[in-house]
């Protein structure tokens, strides 16, 4: 592993949205409140709305013609269908069907009858289509009829008005022509002069004309239109059914649910990916540990098994040892955000045991003096060991120099570990000068020393460690901790000289409690002997088969160069 790590592309929008979309999907339970809302309102609508009837029908509007059958002639001549359809929904048909309606015995006012019809106008087509939703099939098919036929005869009586107003204007030009004839008849009989003979000549022929133009007015056929499809009562309600709005329901929910999830992402101060985790820490991800349910009593994971979980943590330790920073020291400083030190510690013990299982002589101190707690958790694998001579040297039986415990782990080696233990002074125990001398012990070759400290934002323990152990891990829960924490983190470790070597990922104490419970005992297949069910080992691991699982690890040999 290299310094410089390779920073995410801020550009690769395939992968900020994949990113985005696993952030919304962990707030689940505003997602579930989302959907669970929109199908309750979808099965109110369904439910819990009244029943509504929609009765159509169909007019044909055709215009005044005089021969219907001769050729070339249209019924479509001066037709605006647009206009026609503002007239069919006007106040004034509106009151004709009500007084036709009240005549039945359905007293409803115009303007209550037309709230309920709609008017449209299929494309291409001289046709009018009406639509009237009700409370009843039959009010529906009753109101829809009426309403057709007000338009009907109300278009009939708005033709007829319209001819007689121009048959009366002919007749007004008729009247005048008509006495100038026949005061011309009168001096025609006394001397027959040849102009006046003439002026009468024409007075007959546009006489004429105006007579012949009343007569093909009143020739007219002023047929409105035709009632093509008859209102008849629908058989069931209009609208969407149950099905349907469930379904509109459960897709308005849904995106109900994605908006409150990421108005929640927006003002989340957690950590929501990798990413930011990167870009605030600037450090690189050095692993993530996997739900894996542990053995009890038992804090090591390595010597227990093959498992996901000591193969992460066999991982780590491979890119930690291949790290140019931390090659050149050999020093480790774990240490947690906030909270308390269980994954650290359980961090920090995995780890030594991963380096000896590399063939590295490892030295574990517990800097935790205000809770330690690591001795105890080790459990039976921990023993008591003699102190080196140069400790007996010192003179003293306090921390660091007082105890020492050599640790086992089956089949990967042991190392040593000096275990915390509560002092008065902590700060002026953690800058004394055996301290110095123990994270010395990383300068002989081959050695490795972790040293594993409280929170670094809760206490100043692991800043007064910094500058004898340069290389710090935060071990960390993605969901618990925050983006101003890991930028502080950064600024508090760079300042006080060390740098941060990278992060690893641990599931939550909630996600680990689900994960202690166990999975649920395998069903007993049929047939067969009935032998009970063999059950799985305590530190058996969640998935076999992986391909990351290994027999065990190599012996790793700095070069001379680096030692």
């Amino acid at each position: 592993m290299t310094p410089h790590h390779r920073a995410p592309d801020d550009q690769d929008e395939p992968a900020l949205l994949r990113d985005q979309f696993r952030q919304l999907l962990r707030y689940r339970s505003l997602l579930a409140c989302g959907v669970v809302v929109g199908l309750l309102g979808g099965g109110y609508l369904a439910l819990g709305g009244e029943d509504a009837y929609t009765a159509t029908g169909e007019v044909l509007v055709r215009s005044a013609i005089s021969d219907p059958f001769a050729a070339g002639s249209t019924a479509d001549k001066g037709i605006n269908i647009g206009s026609e359809r503002q007239t069919a929904v006007s106040d004034t048909v509106g009151t004709l069907a009500a007084g036709t309606l009240l005549k039945a015995g359905d007293d409803v006012t115009a303007r209550k009858l037309l709230a309920g019809l709609q008017v449209t106008n299929p494309p291409n087509t001289l046709t009018l289509r009406f639509s009237y939703t009700g409370a009843t099939p039959e009010q529906s098919r009753a109101r829809a009829e009426s309403l057709a036929n007000a338009y009907l005869a109300h278009r009939k009586a708005r033709t007829e008005e319209s001819i007689e107003n121009m048959a009366g204007g002919y007749r007004a030009q008729l009247k005048p022509l008509e006495e100038k004839r026949d005061l011309l008849e009168e001096q025609a009989g006394a001397a027959a002069a040849e102009d006046v003979s003439s002026a009468r000549a024409n007075i007959i022929v546009a006489i004429s004309e105006l007579s012949r133009k009343i007569s093909e007015l009143k020739a007219l056929d002023t047929t409105p239109g035709y009632l093509n499809k008859k209102p008849v009562a629908p058989t069931s309600p209009t609208g969407p059914g149950l099905p349907l709005l469930l379904g509109l329901g459960g897709v308005v929910g849904l995106a109900l649910g994605l908006l409150l999830s990421w108005v929640r992402l927006v003002f989340d101060p957690a950590v929501r990916s990798p990413r930011e985790l990167v870009h605030s820490l600037g450090a690189p991800l050095l692993g993530t540990l996997p739900r894996e349910r542990a053995a009890a009593g038992s804090l090591l994971a390595i010597g227990r098994g093959t498992s996901r979980l000591a193969e992460e943590y066999r991982a780590v330790a491979f890119r930690l040892a291949y790290d140019p920073s931390f090659a050149e020291s050999r020093r480790l400083l774990v240490t947690a955000p906030r909270g308390d030190s269980t994954a650290a510690a359980a961090a920090a013990a995995n780890l030594a045991a991963a380096f000896a299982e590399m063939g590295r002589d490892v030295l574990l101190v517990e800097a935790d003096l205000r809770t330690p707690s690591l001795a105890r958790a080790l459990g039976s694998a921990a023993h008591e060991a003699r102190p080196p001579r140069w400790a007996a040297e010192e003179g003293g039986a306090g921390w660091p120099t007082g105890r020492r415990t050599h640790v086992d782990v089956p089949g990967s080696g042991a190392f040593a570990l000096v275990p915390g233990t509560t002092v008065d002074n902590v700060p002026r125990a953690l800058t004394s000068p055996p301290v110095g001398r123990i994270v010395a012990e990383a300068d002989r070759a081959g050695n490795v020393v972790i040293v594993l400290a409280p929170p670094v934002l809760s206490y100043a323990d692991a800043v007064a460690l910094v500058d004898r152990v340069e290389g710090v891990m935060i071990v960390c829960d993605p969901r618990e901790v925050h983006r101003s924490d890991l930028e502080r983190i950064r600024e508090i470790i760079g300042a006080s000289g060390g740098s941060v070597l990278g992060a690893l990922l641990h599931p939550g104490r909630g996600r680990l409690r689900r994960a202690r419970r166990g999975p649920k005992p395998p069903r007993r297949r049929g047939g067969g002997g009935g032998g009970p069910a063999p059950t799985a080992e305590p530190d058996a691991p969640g998935i076999t088969g992986d391909p990351a699982d290994t027999l065990g690890l190599r012996t790793f040999t700095l070069p001379a160069s680096r030692r």
